[in-house]
């Protein structure tokens, strides 16, 4: 039986694609196979990919055109048959018991979820996030909410998922924008029965320079900007849809704005219960009640 299915999306990371096969093909967890999604890569990621699965057969590699990170991750999910399910980045490595203290901890209180500490890295930087210090479950839907910090950070490669929750509530990821993580883990965590913490291992997450998001283009960076927005919008619209009884704070995004000469003189933003106005863009006005849309 094949425990878990590590989904890697893969474009255009030749440079650090071995340290992170490295960390998965080492794994003490054995019974797991590994979805390399090459998404259109014009480097020589491809090459790396299928190097590697010549030299070890729970590597698959799938080829795709070029659709971003939630098609490619979509696509493995399809392929994939492990009874959990988790997600690595092409540029990110993990610790080598990563999964298997994962897995055993979530198999140990049949747990929907199970989350672990990731370590961000990158310009001379090393900064831990949601640095567990016990192992723990919890059921209650804020505690869910709270103990993987959903508002702020939801992170959805520190986790791994019961195949069952992705598919019974056909959880899939926004695909052909940034920012796709955040409605994606928001689903999960809230369908999720329960989820459990694990600590002393980690997740270790790079801040690929040469990664789509950190580009200084000025057209990506407008687009980044507003699938950012587009995807808090979409959390909100989907937890005001559930009704889902979660503490409002957190959870924001601008509705619209309104322009003179070029400049923002009036800004709505929402929160799961409110619309509050803003002079500039800064200075806030009034707030109303509202459960209303976010589009």
């Amino acid at each position: 039986m094949t425990k878990l299915s590590v989904i890697v999306p893969v474009y255009n990371t030749q440079k650090y694609l071995a340290k992170c096969l490295d960390s998965l093909i080492n794994q003490t967890l054995k019974e797991i196979e590994i979805i390399c999604v090459d998404d259109g890569s014009i480097d020589s990621s491809l090459t790396v990919l299928k190097e590697y699965s010549n030299k070890d057969k729970r590597i698959k590699v799938i080829e795709q055109t070029h659709q971003k990170q939630g098609a490619a991750r979509n696509n493995g999910i399809s392929h994939s048959e492990g009874e959990y399910i988790g997600f690595v980045d092409s540029d990110d490595w993990v610790d080598l018991g990563f999964f298997e203290k994962l897995y055993e901890t979530a198999k140990k209180y049949n747990s929907d979820i199970a989350i672990a500490a990731n370590v961000r890295i990158g310009n001379g930087i090393t900064k831990k996030r949601l640095n567990f210090s016990e192992e723990k479950l919890v059921s209650d839907i804020q505690e869910r909410f709270d103990i993987c910090n959903l508002a702020k950070n939801p992170c959805p490669t520190n986790k791994i998922y019961k195949a069952e929750l992705l598919k019974n509530h056909n959880i899939t990821w926004p695909e052909g924008c940034y920012c796709e993580d955040r409605l994606f883990v928001t689903k999960a965590v809230y369908y999720a029965k329960s989820v459990v913490c694990v600590p002393d291992v980690y997740y270790y997450y790079f801040r690929n320079p040469d990664s789509t998001v950190n580009s200084s283009d000025r057209k990506h960076l407008k687009e980044l900007i507003t699938d950012k927005n587009n995807a808090r919008k979409s959390v909100i619209n989907f937890l005001r849809e559930q009704n889902a009884p979660v503490a409002d704070k957190g959870f924001h995004a601008i509705k619209s704005e309104y322009k003179m000469f070029g400049i923002n003189f009036l800004s709505v933003k929402i929160t799961l219960r409110s619309k509050k106005y803003y002079l500039f863009g800064i200075l806030p006005i009034f707030s109303v009640k509202d459960k209303g849309g976010a589009e």
